[in-house]
């Protein structure tokens, strides 16, 4: 027996979007995916810039093809509001903009050494030291960015891009490269060079580490979809986000390698972060495969956190 198609009442939400329709004739088998697209292509918006919700209860209808409309509760007569989020700016262009501060800077401040701290002195082994591990960690990022990372949102608030991007441009950016690079600064001195080389060993150990939990989280998640399943393997029996861990202590091996107070913040402020984030991940995890999931109690670092 044919259902019959349902008519959505549809209505803004806050500011007026030029085009929106009154009302949507979709079928109730159709994906939510097809309802952004109906009333995109009437509006001429871009389906990035819609938020669509459900006028009874304010909850949102995500822009999925795997939910159908009845299965989002909507019914003849329904209504819809729909939110224009202004200008949008894709996930994968924040990241390689975010990344592009510190690739750029630290090599600028470096190879401007003698304008920059007015000194004649070449740098020293630990300063060109910390330039490579640096720049290979962010190279790094890039190249995951591009190509190993999937995007459960296709994009963000334009404006937020100078949000974001002030954190890696900033403190991992030029904080780091001025105290780093200057003559008098502890990448200058001679150091233990057993100290350097463990900080080495735990830069490599953290980047391929980190990049390996990329690569299964990578393929938990189906290309051009935002499904995804439950990451598994040694280290995500150990913590909810080993990726954060591995981040950690390549890190904690740039520390030890230029002992620098910037760094020290740098990685601080990070830790602190990515705790936020990893708390929210073990959340949404229980919430999203109930008993499917097994619980973790560390988030990122074990027996710590």
């Amino acid at each position: 027996m044919a259902v019959s198609p349902l008519t959505l009442i549809v209505r803004p939400r806050g500011k007026a979007i030029r085009g929106l329709p009154e009302e949507i004739v979709i079928d109730p088998a159709d994906s939510a995916a097809e309802l952004y697209k109906k009333i995109a292509s009437s509006s001429k918006s871009s389906i990035h810039r819609l938020k669509i919700t459900k006028g009874s209860d304010g909850s949102a209808i995500s822009n999925s093809g795997a939910i159908t409309i009845q299965q989002t509760g909507l019914r003849n007569k329904s209504t819809v509001d729909v939110k224009d989020l202004g200008p949008q700016i894709a996930w994968r262009t924040v990241f390689v903009v975010e990344y592009l501060g510190p690739l750029l800077l630290h090599p600028l401040l470096y190879y401007l050494r003698p304008i920059i701290y007015n000194t004649s002195e070449a740098p020293s082994g630990l300063q060109t030291l910390s330039l490579i591990l640096i720049t290979l960690h962010f190279i790094k990022r890039e190249y995951e960015t591009l190509f190993v990372h999937r995007f459960s949102l296709a994009t963000m608030p334009a404006r937020n891009i100078f949000k974001n991007s002030a954190h890696y441009w900033l403190f991992a950016g030029l904080n780091i490269a001025y105290w780093t690079y200057a003559p008098s600064a502890p990448t200058a001195q001679r150091r233990n060079p057993l100290v350097t080389y463990i900080g080495i060993a735990l830069f490599v150990i953290g980047e391929l580490g980190n990049f390996s939990a990329h690569l299964t989280l990578r393929n938990l998640r189906r290309p051009g979809s935002t499904d995804r399943g439950i990451p598994s393997g040694a280290s995500f029996r150990l913590v909810t986000c080993p990726n954060y861990m591995f981040e950690t202590i390549a890190w904690v091996g740039i520390w030890m390698v230029n002992w620098s107070l910037s760094t020290a913040v740098f990685l601080v402020l990070a830790v602190g972060q990515m705790s936020v984030w990893a708390q929210k991940k073990e959340m949404k995890y229980r919430k999203e495969f109930g008993d499917g999931y097994m619980r973790k109690k560390f988030f990122i670092f074990p027996g710590i956190y």
